[in-house]
């Protein structure tokens, strides 16, 4: 009999986790961030679940299985794209990170008023709808928690950039600033003294920009969209896990709290089948192929003059065919081994056995997708995380760098011919393809399966560290730490007074009697 009511709970609890209803909020206009999100909401919908996705682009092919609405955020990507153009993006190659972050807290703040007052999200909060889960991108949109807390669902969030100061001060993550480097800073994990400085200071200054500026910006917002809501603060540091689109493949080992779970690669399905005239195009190419790429936010056609020709001549001279990611319908002077797309399918580009380079801007999705299909690369990073994904590139020794200033034709020849002509390279990329594939279970699963968890657990609350509840100068020590500095201060002082009385007996002149006579 107890075997039998053991087996009908087994049989609810998996029912349960097959048929929740999950919300998704990924209103940031970029391509890169909206895949990631996207990715993970069809995996979720083609396990089987009720799945709603606030997005600013729409999905053509939505999942077959499962249930996949899509809330679309009008006018998002058409302001994102008329701002975008605006900008000359390759110049943010000089922005100094201590300058940059408030300019992207304070856009962020404007973007998460955004998505709040926009019709279609303000329908769905006053819809009464109930959600088992809401999963957010940990990306500066704090008072975006608020619709876990509306729908008293536990709050699950995506960490675009693997484990960031964002996210870790959010689930009590220690971060040693002595080997893991701010992902906003140029730094690998073998700093020198002044990298450690620099990156201590940065991340200092970091959370003061957070406690002092950004969070209560959010909380302003959040008091005002979500206005029955539990107070701001405590459902800022209630999140049941972060799924962390990361993995020992792609980055360096980092400590991480129990609801911290690797993902890294869930958005990279199998290859599929490529274009006919891509297909024989690479098929031909017995030399070899040369991808090149920057990206979706950055583009190839809005290089400048003098760095186009730099790539212009240098492919010139070069036997190896090359298949650019150019948005334009015309190249310039383009080189009869050129081959132009205004978009081309990446990881099916990748995938094929005679692309023997990938020239990218070193995106963490694209720096994934190299890793995941075992091909060398030269970064040329710009922004952002970029510059930190270019060191581990080169650390692991799978490709170089080259930085958007020093591209000649000199340093670049010499690069390429570095990454051709050397097999340490092709190597590398290869062992960390291994690395990358050498999971128990991959990484869609491994995401679905604690999303499930967490729904079958009410939040999984027993996965929290005990850090979150407290204060900050209490997780710091800054409190022990002060009394002891107390402590030192008065034992030295002490030791003075008494060392000083000391010398001060052992000083005085002896008074010698004088017998009288």
């Amino acid at each position: 009999m107890k075997s039998f009511f053991a087996l009908v709970l087994l049989v609810v609890v998996l029912h349960d986790s097959k048929c929740a209803k999950i919300l998704g909020v990924f209103p940031i206009p970029v391509r890169s961030h909206y895949s990631l999100g996207n990715a993970l909401m069809k995996g979720l919908a083609e396990h089987g679940h009720d799945v709603t996705i606030v997005t600013p682009y729409i999905d053509k092919n939505p999942p077959k299985k499962g249930s996949y609405r899509q809330i679309e955020l009008t006018g998002f990507a058409e302001a994102h794209e008329k701002h975008r153009k605006n900008m000359k993006m390759f110049d943010m190659e000089d922005m100094n990170s201590f300058v940059s972050l408030p300019v992207f807290l304070s856009i962020a703040t404007a973007g998460a008023e955004l998505t709040l007052n926009h019709t279609n999200v303000q329908n769905l909060l006053h819809s009464g709808e109930k959600f088992d889960a809401v999963i957010l991108p940990q990306f500066m949109n704090d008072a975006h928690k608020g619709f876990a807390a509306h729908f008293d669902a536990p709050l699950i969030l995506l960490s675009p950039l693997g484990a960031n100061t964002w996210v870790n001060m959010l689930v009590a993550n220690p971060s040693p600033t002595s080997y893991v480097p701010d992902a906003l800073l140029s730094l690998s994990s073998q700093m020198t003294f002044c990298d450690r400085l620099t990156n201590t200071v940065f991340q200092v200054y970091s959370h003061l920009l957070n406690h002092l500026l950004a969070f209560p910006k959010q909380e302003k917002l959040y008091n005002q969209y979500f206005p029955n809501n539990p107070p701001f603060y405590d459902v800022l540091y209630n999140t049941s896990i972060v799924l962390v689109n990361s993995h020992p493949s792609l980055s360096q080992p980092v400590p991480y709290v129990p609801n911290m779970i690797d993902i890294g690669g869930f958005h990279i399905k199998p290859a599929k089948t490529l274009p006919d005239d891509l297909q024989k195009f690479l098929d031909d190419s017995k030399e070899g192929v040369i991808y090149f790429s920057m990206g979706s936010n950055l583009r190839s056609a809005e290089l400048p003059p003098e760095k186009r020709d730099v790539f212009l001549s240098t492919f010139a001279k070069m036997k190896m065919k090359i298949l650019w990611k150019w948005e334009e319908d015309v190249l310039p002077g383009q080189p009869k081994n050129v081959k132009l797309g205004k978009w081309l399918p990446q990881q099916e580009i990748l995938a094929h056995p005679n692309v023997k380079l990938f020239i990218t801007h070193g995106g963490l999705l694209s720096t994934t997708e190299t890793i995941y299909h075992g091909v060398p690369v030269l970064a040329i990073p710009i922004a952002g995380d970029q510059k930190l994904n270019a060191h581990r590139i080169v650390n692991e020794g799978f490709g170089l760098s080259l930085g958007y200033k020093e591209i000649s034709e000199q340093t670049l020849t010499q690069k390429l011919d570095e990454l051709l002509n050397n097999s340490k390279y092709a190597k590398n990329a290869k062992k960390r393809s291994e690395i990358f594939h050498d999971r128990l279970v991959g990484p869609m699963e491994t995401a679905v399966y604690w999303v499930e968890y967490v729904i079958r657990h009410r939040g999984a609350p027993h996965l929290k560290v005990a850090g979150v509840d407290l204060p900050w100068y209490k997780y710091m020590l800054v409190d022990v730490v002060g009394v002891i500095f107390i402590a030192l201060v008065f034992n030295s002082y002490l030791f003075y007074k008494i060392t000083k009385k000391i010398c001060s007996w052992f000083s005085k002149p002896k008074v010698q009697k004088v017998k009288r006579s």
